[in-house]
């Protein structure tokens, strides 16, 4: 398939302000199954300079600088993505240990996934709705992943919510509800906290309905020896496939968001974005 991919984000301000360096991440990420064939970035504030490049996790990020006050900043970006169906279950988990949880990452992998295992302080009742999915799937490494996925998605309501941080792992658990970046913040803190090493995940997921609303979306990936980085989206109960296309990835929720940067001024500002996702080519 191919998709034709608009993201518009808009900040307008109660009064002029000075833009300090800010990092845009709208670019999607290519994997073997999916094929990036063009990409182009348009900042209604021109920037005085702008460079293209890497952060630490292998995320492309435009880095741009602003000269003089601004009263609104409009960041449009527009991809031309092919993809072709992809399983994702074929790989091998090895070493077999890996099957059963708990378990130990090699020496060689241990200190490139120390970040992905930081974990948070959860509640007794939270690690308790996991240990009994654990028990129930006999402890299987993969089984367990699959089936909490999909536990998350019959048990919590999905809401909406453009704005902000995601909610406390503790937080979201007592309201049985949360976006998309709360349920996932949470599988991420309960799967650390079992010794899974997990990352937060932004970018689209297109769905096949007569009338889509599209927004910024997100999904966890788990690493799993011998199969790499495994996708699950606990939105919508599933493992990612070919529809889920990934923008950037990181340890922390915060080195996902598709603009990062400050303001200098007084002003307040308002945020609207939009999303569409068309298919070219079925």
């Amino acid at each position: 398939m191919r998709f034709k991919i608009v993201h518009e984000t808009e900040y307008e301000f109660s009064s002029e302000v000075f833009l300090e360096p800010h990092k845009f991440r709208f670019k999607p990420r290519m994997a073997p199954y999916i094929k990036l064939e063009s990409f182009a970035l348009d900042i209604s504030s021109s920037p005085a300079g702008l460079s293209e490049q890497l952060d630490p996790e292998d995320n492309f990020i435009h880095f741009c600088w602003f000269e003089g006050m601004h009263k609104k900043i409009i960041i449009r970006a527009e991809s031309v993505i092919k993809t072709q169906p992809h399983n994702p279950f074929n790989f091998l988990i090895f070493p077999p240990t890996v099957n059963q949880i708990p378990f130990v990452y090699s020496t060689d992998l241990s200190p490139s996934l120390g970040p992905y295992m930081d974990t948070v302080r959860l509640d007794p009742e939270l690690m308790a709705y996991a240990k009994e999915l654990l028990q129930f799937k006999s402890a299987n490494t993969l089984n367990f992943v699959i089936q909490l996925t999909s536990q998350i998605h019959n048990d919590f309501t999905l809401e909406f919510r453009e704005e902000g941080a995601p909610y406390d792992p503790n937080e979201t658990f007592e309201l049985k509800r949360g976006s998309c970046r709360d349920l996932v913040w949470m599988q991420i803190q309960l799967l650390r906290n079992l010794g899974i090493a997990v990352r937060f995940v932004s970018g689209y997921y297109y769905v096949d309905v007569e009338e889509p609303r599209y927004e910024l979306h997100a999904w966890s990936e788990v690493f799993l020896p011998g199969a790499g980085w495994v996708g699950f989206d606990p939105s919508n109960g599933i493992v990612t496939e070919h529809t889920h296309i990934a923008v950037a990835s990181s340890s922390l929720y915060q080195n996902t968001m598709p603009v990062s940067g400050t303001i200098r001024g007084d002003a307040t500002s308002e945020l609207q974005t939009s999303l569409s996702i068309h298919v070219l080519d079925p």
